[in-house]
């Protein structure tokens, strides 16, 4: 069953299975899907919820202090940890399935201080892509109240706005640091500042949006929604370009720099089929 986005009948249905648990802990990263089960996970369970975010240098700090902001203004627990992601030596290959890697280390760290079920906030539009992070999820018995009760990613921003969270219904999307390096390019915390750099550039001209600095093994590429590149003139264009080169040469990366129009995930590089 899919929930409309109006569907009380769905937010009943959710706000029932969030119910049947004793207690449980929400893996949030920050992104409207985690943050909104969340806020309903506690505004439901109480002290009963606990929501656990990893903190690393692959996660957006925006992230972390929009989650710390709202864990004062509603009241819930809010559990900061380190994954340890980057100590996997797999997940620093980043190979086409270093997602897998990356949720594994974040399951076990949630693991090693809670013994009570685990639940994150995928949604059903999720199954539908190639996300390795499901079977580290599978593995480790983590519940998807979203799927469960039929919820999209549209039904799910409307929950946000049911449950008044203000801007975070809106939030674009905004996945891990480590997605905006190419395929098999190593991931290291340099590599990752600078992407966070960049994209604090990008933000700072254009304001929040689907934009995206893609790290290549032979070019940076500024990533940047289709409607807002055609009616960048040459001249902007051009300043644009170098001030990420500035950026990039304190960063000791003498990369060209490209602009591109955003492409959902275009750094995820799979290997032909045979």
């Amino acid at each position: 069953m899919r929930a409309n986005t109006d569907d009380a009948a769905a937010v009943s249905r959710l706000r029932t299975f969030l119910a049947s648990f004793d207690r449980l802990a929400i893996a949030v990263s920050g992104g409207v899907d985690s943050t909104t089960l969340g806020v309903l996970a506690h505004r439901v369970l109480g002290a009963r919820a606990l929501l656990v975010h990893a903190v690393s240098p692959a996660v957006p700090a925006a992230a972390t202090e929009r989650l710390q902001a709202l864990a004062a203004g509603e009241g819930f627990a809010l559990q900061l940890l380190d994954a340890r992601e980057l100590a996997d030596p797999r997940y620093r290959a980043n190979p086409i399935d270093r997602c897998y890697f990356c949720k594994t280390n974040l399951y076990a760290a949630i693991r090693a201080n809670w013994d009570g079920p685990i639940a994150s906030g995928t949604n059903r539009d999720d199954l539908g892509d190639f996300r390795p992070g499901l079977k580290a999820a599978a593995e480790a018995g983590v519940r998807h109240p979203y799927v469960e009760a039929g919820f999209d990613k549209a039904a799910v921003r409307a929950l946000a706005r049911r449950l008044g969270l203000g801007a975070i219904a809106d939030l674009p999307a905004s996945p891990c640091l480590a997605s905006r390096l190419e395929t098999g390019l190593a991931v290291s915390p340099e590599r990752l500042a600078l992407v966070a750099a960049v994209e604090r550039l990008l933000e700072n001209r254009f304001g929040p949006g689907d934009q995206r600095c893609r790290l290549r093994a032979d070019r940076v590429e500024l990533e940047l929604p289709e409607a807002r590149l055609a009616t960048l003139e040459e001249r902007a264009r051009a300043e644009l370009a170098a001030a990420v080169a500035g950026l990039l040469a304190e960063h000791g990366i003498g990369l060209p720099v490209r602009l591109a129009p955003y492409r959902r995930g275009s750094a995820f590089v799979r290997p032909a089929r045979a």
